[in-house]
């Protein structure tokens, strides 16, 4: 049941993607030529309507939307024949409901799981072997003060432990109704899969409003777009580990899906899934905005037989990295902590 979820679940993204494209196609009076429910070959012929076939296909991961003249600009009514401002709209309406459904997601998760409380962070896993372990920590304790600064959130803790690697930090700990000091070492360079400490940390839950479960979500949102945008200088940096960041195939997407709240999953993926599909690489929503604004910019189109072939490579290029990414999660498996 889970694996199913977790297929319909990505099913359904990429699905929403796709409509996005379609209703923003009808509304502009742009053709569409089939709706796609899954991926070809095509299973059965369901209906057809205002010009529109919907078909059911037999791969059952999302849909796809085919545009009458997407690649030809002498095709009436087509999309490639529409004005440069109507493709623009459509391109941008697919990852546009991603993103708007990651917030919806992200809303939802917030409201019906809560909010962490404040000045409740606790260790829910210990490492063996752990420096948490060595200095006598146990599940359920809750930290009180390191180095004599309160502790009310993870990034609190963190911050402080991370800037104290290698050197003793003296704790206040919490275990029932008693409290008591601890001094360990956090450890700079953790064995794979753990941190400095060697715990998994977590904190009580409280009950939310609609209003602020909606702010949550934009600072979720916020926050990931932010992590995603930082990444690629942190790694020139050598601040980010680049195994932190790797890109992941279906098999990896689905050890992470198997660790998390699905509704938090998806809410990430899809929200992944607009923003990637943003990027200016040929063959993806992004690769063709570029290619469009051109024509808006300077007045002149780019030979659709030129911008035909950048798709075309694009799309090989990115069937191989995609083919690689998943090779990749059975003989170099990701390792989560």
């Amino acid at each position: 049941m889970q694996l199913l979820q977790f297929i319909l679940g990505l099913a359904a993204l990429i699905f929403i993607h796709e409509l996005g494209h379609f209703l923003a196609a009808r509304l502009l009076n742009v053709d569409v030529e089939e709706f796609g429910i899954g991926f070809p070959p095509r299973a059965v012929k369901l209906f057809e309507f205002k010009g529109t076939l919907y078909s059911l296909n037999w791969i059952p991961l999302g849909g796809f939307v085919r545009l009458k003249g997407e690649n030809d600009p002498n095709v009436p009514g087509g999309f490639a024949s529409a004005n440069p401002w109507t493709r623009l709209t459509i391109l941008f309406a697919g990852p546009t409901m991603n993103i708007i459904l990651g917030l919806v997601l992200f809303f939802s998760f917030f409201y019906m799981t809560g909010d962490k409380a404040a000045n409740t962070v606790f260790i829910r896993e210990i490492a063996e072997g752990s420096p948490a372990q060595e200095a006598g920590l146990q599940k359920g304790d809750y930290f009180v003060t390191v180095n004599g600064q309160p502790i009310d959130y993870y990034s609190t803790l963190k911050e402080i432990v991370d800037e104290h690697l290698g050197e003793p930090v003296e704790l206040i700990m919490r275990r029932g109704d008693e409290t008591f000091p601890i001094v360990l070492v956090p450890r700079k360079e953790p064995p794979q899969g753990q941190g400095a400490m060697g715990v998994v940390l977590d904190s009580d839950t409280e009950r939310i409003g609609l209003f602020t479960a909606m702010q949550r979500g934009m600072g979720a949102v916020s926050g990931y777009v932010q992590t995603l945008a930082y990444a690629p200088v942190g790694m020139l940096q050598g601040r980010v580990d680049p195994g932190e960041f790797r890109l992941v195939g279906y098999r990896g997407m689905y050890q992470i899906y198997q660790r998390f709240e699905a509704v938090y999953f998806f809410a990430i993926v899809s929200i992944s899934l607009g923003i990637m599909n943003l990027l200016p690489i040929p063959a993806l929503d992004g690769g063709r905005i570029l290619l469009t604004l051109p024509e808006i910019i300077i007045r002149r189109r780019i030979p659709t037989q030129y911008e035909n072939v950048i798709h075309l490579i694009g799309f090989a290029a990115l069937l191989v990295l995609l083919i690689y990414i998943n090779i990749q999660d059975f003989i170099n498996p990701i390792e989560l902590p």
